[in-house]
C-alpha cells in the first residue's frame, strides 16, 4: 500500500527470512562463520542459539545460498517427529534410497550409513541442519547422538548443526543428555542489535528495497530501538506498521510518535517508560527522591555540626578562666576567611561515556547534521560520494588528527570518532568546546561531557568541513594569480594592517613574512606556507561559517 508512496520497489520489512535483506552485524558474521566451520573438513557438531526473531533462520538460509563445494545438506524444518520419522526425513532430504515396504529405524539408519560412506568415498561431505531444535523430543535427541557415531577411522560422516532458542541450551544441560552435549564442538549465542546496528539495519533494508533519501528520522530510529530492544523481527514489524502509519498521515518522514503508535498496535501496550508523559512523571518522581535525599544529608551535616559546636563551648569557657600573663600581647580579632567557590563536579568517565553512547547515531545521520550546520537546505543524493558532492558546492572535507587545542584553533564543528566500550567506534558531532568540556549535538539535544572523560575514548581523529575560497589548498612560493591576492586580502583584514597596493599576484618574501606573523598569532606552525589549516584560519569571520562556540552556552544533559 505504501510502496509507491515512498517510491520503493518492494516491502522493505517483510518478516520472511530473505537472505537478500540480511544485515551482517559483527555477531551475525561470527554466527555465519561458526556454521561455515561446521561444513568444513574438520567441522563437527555446532550449536547456534538466539532469542526469537534475532535472525537465526535467515543466517541458515544465507549459509545455504553459499557455494559449498562438495557439500550435501539435509535441512529439517519441523523437529516435532518421532525417531523413525526423523531419520526418514533425513534420508528423503539426501535422496537416500531405502525399501518403501520396510521403514524400520534399523533399515533407515543402515541405508543412511551406506549413503554417507559412498558420499565420503567420492570426496563429499554431508551436513544435517535442524531448525527449532529446542522442540526435539529427548528420544530424537538421543537418535541425533547415535547418528554422530556414523564415522570412519578419521572423521565423522555426518556433520550436525542444532539451531534453536535459548531453551535448547537448557535442554542439552539435562543429565540424561550430557553425552550429546559433550560432543558439541562449537557454540554461539546470537544477541539482539545495538542502537547503532539497529539504525544500520533499518537503513540497509530500506536501501535494498530501493529507498532514496531519508524516511526514518534519527529520533524515530532511536525510538524503534527502544521499543524493540534490537530484535530484528520486532524491528521489521514495527517499521512496517510505522511506514503504513506515515502513509496514512501523508507524511514522507516517519517520526517518533508514529513509531510509538505503531509499536503499541503491533506489540500491544508498551511499558509506561515509552510514553513521554510517563517519562516526565518518572523524572519528577526521581527529582523528588533526589531532593529528599539531599535534605536528609543536609540535616545530618547540620546535626553533626551542632554537636561539634556544643562540645567545643565548654572547652572555650575553661580557656577564658586561665589567667593570662600581664605582658601578653592581645591577639588581633579573627578575620572571616573569604568564601571559596564550590569545587567543580568531579567527572565520572564511565557515566559520562554511557550518557554519550545513548545518543549514538549512524555516520550518515551525523554527517547530515554537520552539513546542516553549514546549509540546512543542502541534500546529497543517495549513492553519491558525500565529500565529492560537497566540493561542487565549495565545501571541502578535511580529515585529520590532533588534540583539543587543534580543534579550538580550527574552530569548526567536527565529527569525532570515539571508541565506545560496548559498541566500538562511533561518530559524534562536536558543536561546542571550552577549556574543560565539549558539547555534542544529538537527536535528544546537546550533550555536554568533561574533556577528561573523553580522553580515554577519543583517539584524535576528526572530520570537519571548510569553505574553500581558492582553487588550491596548498599555496607556496610556486603559486601565482588570484590565490595570492586572496591571501593578502584576508591577512590584511584579520591582522588589521594595510595591504600592499596594488595587491600582489606573486608569492614573494613579503607574503612569507606576513603569513608567518599570522600563523604565530593563531597558534599555527609558522612555516610561511598556506596549507589547509592556515586557509581555514584565514576564512574566520566569513558569513555563513559555523564555529565552535563555548560549551558554557550549551545545555547540560
Amino acid at each position: 500500500m505504501y510502496i509507491e508512496f515512498f517510491q520503493l520497489r518492494e516491502l522493505p520489512f517483510s518478516i520472511t527470512p530473505d537472505p537478500a535483506y540480511l544485515y551482517m552485524s559483527p555477531r551475525h558474521q561470527e554466527a555465519l562463520g561458526h556454521l561455515l566451520y561446521g561444513t568444513g573438513q574438520y567441522g563437527g557438531f555446532v550449536q547456534l542459539t538466539g532469542e526469537v526473531g534475532t535472525g537465526k533462520t535467515t543466517i541458515v538460509r544465507t549459509l545455504l545460498e553459499q557455494t559449498l563445494d562438495a557439500v550435501d545438506v539435509a535441512f529439517i524444518h519441523n523437529p516435532r517427529q518421532n525417531e523413525q520419522e526423523f531419520v526418514q526425513t533425513i534420508c528423503d532430504e539426501l535422496g537416500v534410497t531405502y525399501p518403501r515396504e520396510d521403514r524400520s529405524l534399523k533399515t533407515l539408519v543402515d541405508a543412511l550409513n551406506e549413503h554417507l560412506l559412498r558420499s565420503h568415498s567420492q570426496g563429499r561431505r554431508t551436513v544435517l541442519i535442524i531448525d527449532e531444535a529446542q522442540n526435539l523430543e529427548p528420544g530424537v535427541l538421543e537418535q541425533v547422538r547415535l547418528l554422530t557415531n556414523l564415522e570412519t577411522a578419521k572423521e565423522k560422516l555426518l556433520r550436525i548443526m542444532l539451531i534453536g532458542q535459548p531453551e535448547l541450551s537448557a535442554l542439552l544441560a539435562r543429565p540424561d543428555l550430557r553425552q550429546l552435549a559433550s560432543r558439541i564442538t562449537a557454540r554461539f549465542h546470537l544477541t539482539p542489535l545495538s542502537a547503532r546496528e539497529t539504525a544500520e539495519y533499518i537503513e540497509h533494508r530500506l536501501r535494498v528495497a530501493g529507498a532514496h533519501g531519508e524516511i526514518f528520522t534519527p529520533q524515530a530510529i532511536a525510538e524503534v530501538h527502544r521499543c524493540t530492544k534490537g530484535v530484528p523481527r520486532l524491528i521489521n514489524i514495527v517499521c512496517d506498521r510505522a511506514l503504513l502509519g506515515a502513509y496514512a498521515q501523508n507524511s514522507r518522514l516517519v517520526l517518533p510518535d508514529t513509531v510509538r503508535k505503531a509499536a503499541r498496535e503491533a506489540m500491544g501496550e508498551l511499558p509506561d517508560i515509552f510514553d513521554p508523559k510517563a517519562r516526565s512523571r518518572w523524572r519528577l518522581i526521581e527529582i523528588g527522591w533526589a531532593v529528599a535525599l539531599l535534605a536528609s544529608i543536609g540535616l545530618l551535616i547540620w546535626s553533626f555540626d551542632r554537636h561539634r559546636q556544643s562540645n567545643a563551648e565548654p572547652a572555650a569557657a575553661a580557656t577564658k578562666t586561665i589567667p593570662s600573663s600581664t605582658n601578653e600581647i592581645p591577639s588581633a580579632p579573627p578575620t572571616t576567611a573569604p568564601a571559596t567557590p564550590p569545587p567543580a563536579p568531579v567527572a565520572d568517565p564511565v557515566a559520562d561515556v554511557q550518557t554519550l553512547q545513548e545518543t549514538a547515531a549512524p555516520l550518515g545521520a551525523v554527517m547530515s547534521r554537520l552539513i546542516r550546520q553549514w546549509d540546512h537546505t543542502l541534500v546529497i543524493p543517495r549513492g553519491e560520494n558525500v565529500c565529492s558532492a560537497l566540493q561542487k558546492r565549495a565545501l571541502d572535507c578535511y580529515r585529520g588528527s590532533g588534540g583539543w587545542d587543534d580543534l579550538r584553533q580550527m574552530n569548526r564543528p567536527a565529527i569525532l570518532t570515539l571508541d565506545m566500550p560496548d559498541d566500538g567506534p562511533q561518530y559524534f558531532l562536536l558543536t561546542a568546546l571550552d577549556r574543560d568540556s565539549a558539547s555534542f549535538d544529538s537527536a535528544l539535544g546537546p550533550v555536554r561531557i568533561p574533556l577528561s572523560s573523553l580522553d580515554g575514548v577519543w583517539n584524535g581523529e576528526f572530520l570537519l568541513l571548510w569553505r574553500r575560497s581558492t582553487r588550491e589548498d596548498y599555496i607556496d612560493r610556486g603559486t601565482k594569480g588570484p590565490s595570492v591576492a586572496y591571501l593578502w586580502q584576508r591577512i590584511s583584514t584579520l591582522q588589521h594592517i594595510a595591504p600592499p597596493a596594488p595587491l600582489p599576484t606573486r608569492f614573494d618574501a613579503r607574503l612569507v613574512a606576513a603569513l608567518k606573523t599570522f600563523q604565530q598569532a593563531h597558534g599555527l606552525d609558522a612555516d610561511g606556507i598556506a596549507g589547509v589549516r592556515t586557509l581555514i584560519a584565514l576564512s574566520e569571520g566569513q558569513p555563513n561559517t559555523p564555529t565552535l562556540h563555548s560549551a558554557d552556552t550549551e545545555a547540560s544533559p
